[in-house]
């Protein structure tokens, strides 16, 4: 995926790790807009979680686009309600530059794109509401 090739993206532990090498197995690319000071994001966090656990074996990553006021506050909400997925760097380039790409005007907002950076849908957040995780994943590739 272009926007991600040679980017370092960083886990909830604080570590960080090349996107290239995390994402190299990925099949699908799940950009989770959110932040913690947002009560609808808080409500899905959890959903997406249970979502991301029964689908992560199956070639799905989930890549954290923080809106959060600071750092230690997105350390925080990863720690507190996400999965053990992946994030961009707080307030980086690489935030700035997924926000606009996808048009993000509004939070919890995924987007769903193949490994290759197709975009699928910009709403998967009603694809993890609505659907049983593997069907979600199925459709995604057909």
């Amino acid at each position: 995926m272009d926007t991600l090739e040679g980017q370092t993206l960083v886990k909830a532990d604080g570590t960080s790790v090349k996107a290239d090498e995390a994402l190299a197995s990925k099949e699908f690319v799940l950009f989770y807009f959110s932040a913690h000071w947002c009560p609808p994001c808080r409500q899905f966090t959890p959903m997406l979680k249970d979502f991301y656990e029964e689908v992560e074996d199956s070639g799905v990553e989930i890549v954290f686009v923080s809106s959060d006021r600071s750092s230690d506050d997105m350390f925080s909400y990863l720690k507190e309600s996400h999965g053990d997925w992946l994030a961009t760097e707080h307030g980086s380039a690489l935030s700035q530059t997924l926000k606009q790409k996808f048009g993000v005007s509004g939070i919890p907002m995924l987007v769903v794109c193949k490994k290759d950076g197709t975009l699928i849908t910009k709403d998967g957040r009603m694809h993890v509401m609505s659907k049983q995780p593997s069907a979600a994943v199925d459709e995604w590739k057909k």
